[in-house]
């Protein structure tokens, strides 16, 4: 129930909107709006639209420092479901911004730890119903903003294959439970890279779908229109089945319109020859680019020629401003899904989680405890929207049909795209004494490549392709809106050639 306002309140609210109202008009707006707030009280007696859990479940347990090596859980949990299905046996574990009804939740956070959801994720069901066994909750950066995978409220996740090095982000614990062998399957959340980017730090293939393909409901969103939720697995056909469960309508994210699944394990086996990919020249010698990185992405193509694929290059001049179209959409609309709207958005019909948005409204009078990545995309974030009004969100969402057209018209020429997933390999974790400068470019110099996907929509996977330094290097394979199946048959052909460690 919201109390009725006091005048003293609504001369403040006015005055923030810049309303100058004399006492004669506070007092009759106090009239007028109580009984609109009446109104709102009125959804206070009745019951909340949500799913239903469908399998019994304990808390989990926080694990020990010994029993959590990487940093990399947040929860562990046994959840069972059906008694058979296609991942009958399987331990999945998920980002810790997706709902799992009665386990803790905080989204890398302080501000939001403890919280417990209601509900399930469609996702967590579709995982259950299909026999699979959700295992915990993976740490993700702080409100999955950055992707050094190093500003978790719970620490910072290692890399397994080099201790004090990154995993990546913002998935960073997905990523890396997948790489140590925890679990042979887990999911992540993508609005940058945050897929990509673990996956090709941590050795791993990780997913982002088309956009809409896989329900985001009942996962905290950072923006809803470059939200997606994907697989992240050791091989190419766990990553395949983990998409067929996840994939389809659920009849709630107003997102899904047009969603095409796919059986996309069909694929697997046929090999590709004859399979047109472009090199696209934009995604290699980014400013930061490290020499390793891209000359082991383009052995990845001599070796799909070999293979019998039809490698090209291919120029899309707009790709290097992809980074500049998803700021406004990623920073402003960030700071209204995040903190005006306490991460449960707004604008699009879905199922909304009440509980987190009160739990998520706990940053009011915390920010203080925000890392360095946090309080420069909600400073940028804010500061653009109030000085510009938001003309370059609006632009930017202009924009960006430009940009998939520019690689809808290459895809016209080629089956793929392919360019380094990361323009450099894990670097050590930033010191806890790093200067903002430090923290950030450690957070966000990785992203030159992955985050044009996330505003167009086209599915987009990473797979390992060989070390640099003893580390891992993504090859980012990009297709055709709802065409997963040849990313797949591509991925699947190239990682059966031979062990990608001795490209």
């Amino acid at each position: 129930m919201i109390d009725k306002p006091t005048i003293d309140q609504l001369r403040d609210q006015a005055r923030e909107l810049g309303l100058d109202l004399d006492d004669g008009y506070l007092d009759a707006a106090q009239r007028i709006i109580a009984p609109m707030l009446r109104a709102y009280g009125n959804l206070d007696d009745i019951a909340d639209e949500i799913p239903e859990i469908k399998y019994p479940r304990t808390a989990g347990t926080r694990p020990t420092d010994a029993e959590n090596p990487l940093g990399a859980w947040y929860m562990k949990t046994a959840i069972a479901g059906a008694p058979d299905g296609p991942l009958k046996g399987r331990r999945v574990a998920v980002k810790d911004n997706i709902c799992v009804a009665g386990v803790a939740m905080a989204n890398g956070s302080s501000t939001l730890d403890g919280f417990v959801p209601e509900l399930d994720a469609t996702v967590v069901t579709r995982i259950l119903d299909a026999g699979g066994e959700i295992a915990g909750k993976a740490v993700c950066e702080y409100f999955c903003v950055g992707a050094s995978s190093a500003t978790s409220a719970t620490g910072p996740v290692h890399n397994p294959l080099r201790h004090g090095f990154s995993a990546g982000g913002s998935s960073s614990g997905s990523a890396a439970l997948v790489a140590a062998g925890e679990v042979p399957m887990s999911l992540g959340c993508d609005q940058g890279g945050s897929v990509r980017i673990p996956a090709s730090f941590c050795g791993v293939h990780g997913l982002k779908p088309s956009f809409g393909l896989v329900p985001y409901s009942g996962i905290l969103s950072l923006e809803p229109t470059i939200d997606h939720c994907g697989p992240i697995t050791a091989g190419v056909e766990d990553n395949a089945l983990l998409l067929e469960i996840l994939a389809g309508p659920d009849g709630l994210d107003s997102r899904q319109n047009g969603s095409h699944p796919g059986a996309y394990r069909d694929t697997l086996g046929q090999g590709v020859k004859g399979l047109r990919i472009g090199l696209v020249r934009e995604g290699f010698g980014r400013g930061n680019s490290e020499p390793g990185v891209d000359d082991k992405v383009r052995q990845a193509a001599r070796r799909f020629e070999q293979l019998g694929a039809i490698v090209t290059e291919v120029s899309v001049p707009m790709h290097k401003l992809g980074p500049s179209i998803w700021g406004p959409i990623g920073y402003e609309g960030g700071y209204i899904t995040m903190l005006a709207m306490n991460g449960v958005g707004a604008g699009h019909e879905g199922l909304y989680v009440p509980g987190l948005a009160d739990a998520v409204s706990g940053w009011r009078g915390r920010s203080g405890e925000w890392p360095d990545t946090v309080a420069m995309m909600m400073l940028v974030g804010s500061l653009t929207l109030k000085q510009t009004g938001g003309r370059y969100y609006a632009k930017a969402m202009n924009l960006r049909r430009r940009l998939r057209a520019a690689y809808d018209a290459a895809l016209n020429e080629v089956d793929l795209l392919l360019m380094p997933t990361s323009p450099i390999v894990a670097s050590k974790l930033p010191a806890p004494d790093a200067t903002p400068e430090q923290a950030t470019r450690a957070a966000w110099e990785m992203l030159p490549n992955t985050s044009a996907f996330n505003i167009t929509g086209h599915p987009s996977m990473s797979s390992p392709c060989g070390l640099s330094g003893g580390l891992p290097v993504g090859m980012m394979l990009t297709g055709k809106h709802w065409d997963e199946a040849t990313i797949y048959r591509a991925a699947h052909a190239f990682e059966q050639a031979g062990d990608w460690r001795e490209i």
